[in-house]
């Protein structure tokens, strides 16, 4: 009996060792398939981090590639502000060139306007003048509102002669055209019939429009002694008009002659040289 109870135990033992066995064998088998696990958990996780750290990787490059760009970017732009900067004040300092043009336009239509203003200042001071008749004194040579031009060059350089058509200054405001008669230092005398006597010599003239009254002689009755620079004159409308023969008029000295009556400019139907 106690041997079989014995070999109980000792069954029971063996089976104790076994189940033990097994046990250690499944917790060997346990911690192995726990390394295994660890293992290839371990591998996953690693790529996993790998990928993180790559990702991470490209983001930073990608941010600092980005970051380098705007700073390219800004870099260019500040250059292209300075260089527009720079063209814009080039392009308030330089003129356009239809301003510059416009400026040369206006200084030569000054200089021109000049030019022709002394040209006009010169041409009536020294060359000639336009001058209207007013009256009918040198009818029927002349008529009133007859538009006449004045040469004053000839007198410039040359003495009037006898018969030439002049205008002189009467007064400050007023000048008389009238036609040359007597000449410096000639004696003028008009008898009673109307004849004109030079240096008692009967003058012989067909420019007046008809013969002159005793009452129209006036001082000439008397021989007119001309001085070196004095001139008698006498208008063609003889009987009409106010001359030498009248001491308000009186003989005309050189200096108050302007010029010489040379032709009509208008009427135009009139138009011509004055004889």
């Amino acid at each position: 009996m106690s041997e079989i109870i014995e070999e109980k135990k000792s069954e029971d033992m063996d089976l104790e060792d076994k189940d033990s066995e097994n046990e250690n064998d499944k917790k060997a088998v346990d911690e192995k398939e726990d390394d295994n696990l660890s293992e290839d958990k371990e591998p996953e996780d690693g790529k996993k981090d790998k990928k993180k750290k790559e990702k991470k990787s490209k983001r930073d490059k990608l941010k600092k590639d980005k970051s380098d760009n705007e700073q390219t970017d800004s870099s260019e732009g500040s250059e292209e502000n300075i260089d527009k900067k720079k063209k814009s004040k080039k392009d308030k300092n330089a003129k356009n060139p239809e301003e510059i043009n416009i400026v040369k336009d206006l200084l030569w239509l000054i200089v021109y306007i000049g030019i022709v203003i002394l040209l006009c200042f010169a041409i009536i001071k020294f060359v000639g003048l336009r001058s209207r008749v007013d009256g009918s004194s040198m009818e029927p040579t002349l008529y009133n509102d007859d538009n006449l031009w004045i040469d004053k060059l000839s007198y410039t350089f040359g003495d009037p002669k006898r018969f030439d058509v002049i205008i002189f200054n009467y007064d400050d405001d007023t000048t008389f055209i009238k036609r040359i008669i007597g000449l410096p230092g000639e004696t003028v005398r008009i008898d009673t019939e109307g004849n004109i006597y030079i240096n008692e010599q009967m003058l012989s003239e067909n420019y007046g429009k008809e013969t002159i009254l005793p009452s129209n002689i006036g001082r000439a009755i008397q021989p007119v002694e001309l001085g070196e620079d004095e001139y008698f004159v006498l208008g063609d409308n003889r009987n009409n008009s106010r001359d030498s023969r009248y001491a308000d008029v009186g003989n005309v000295s050189r200096d108050s002659i302007i010029g010489k009556a040379v032709l009509r400019i208008y009427p135009f139907s009139s138009f011509g040289f004055i004889d």
